[in-house]
């Protein structure tokens, strides 16, 4: 028993390690919260995708993957223009302030976009596939018969996180009531999609 939950505890730890620093999902997560918009299906979303890619992992599917890095290279592709276009719109956003911004004012479908968004922000990001199927893959694999105890805190680790920023976000809403503030976490939202972007279109 302390075997296991040392083990499990080794992956919540490098699962939350590897998810914490912010990137182009974790920006998208903090927007929706911010805003109170789908933040459960964006959460939902999140944390079972990685408990999916972790269990591939854990399966044994980074050895696939690494045997046709040609299925990553049309993932780091796709992903990068469209994480790029994301990048655009959320300058514009930045640039042309609106009643969009508004933490109050969700748009018409805003669920079923953030839904789309979110699958795509998640499943088009070949970081997500590196870090989470090959690398805590091979960690977990390291823990022998004791690696689907590492798998379950790595994604309890994903649960928590993805929980906490997007509903913790709301704590900021008083500070993003200013239009000013939206634009600031626009313009941040914007940055770190095109550094991301161009980033995958380079190593493309």
């Amino acid at each position: 028993m302390g075997n296991a939950l040392t083990a499990a505890a080794a992956g919540f730890g490098t699962g939350l390690s590897l998810i914490v620093a912010i990137g182009a999902q974790n920006a998208f997560v903090l927007r929706q919260g911010i805003r109170r918009e789908a933040v459960l299906p964006v959460v939902a979303i999140c944390a079972a995708s990685d408990a999916v890619l972790i269990a591939c992992g854990v399966g044994g599917l980074g050895a696939l993957v690494t045997a046709w890095p040609a299925a990553l290279t049309v993932i780091r592709a796709v992903g990068a223009a469209f994480l790029v276009c994301y990048a655009v719109l959320a300058a514009r956003r930045a640039l042309r302030p609106s009643a969009a911004l508004e933490a109050g004012g969700p748009a018409v479908h805003s669920g079923r976009r953030a839904v789309l968004t979110c699958l795509a922000m998640t499943w088009l990001n070949p970081h997500v596939y590196l870090d989470t199927v090959l690398l805590l893959g091979a960690v977990a694999a390291g823990h022998g018969q004791l690696r689907w105890q590492f798998a379950v805190g790595a994604a309890l680790a994903s649960v928590c996180w993805f929980a906490a920023l997007g509903f913790g976000a709301r704590l900021l809403a008083p500070f993003f009531r200013r239009a000013s503030s939206w634009r600031a976490l626009d313009g941040l939202v914007a940055t770190t999609m095109l550094v991301t972007g161009l980033t995958l279109a380079a190593g493309a």
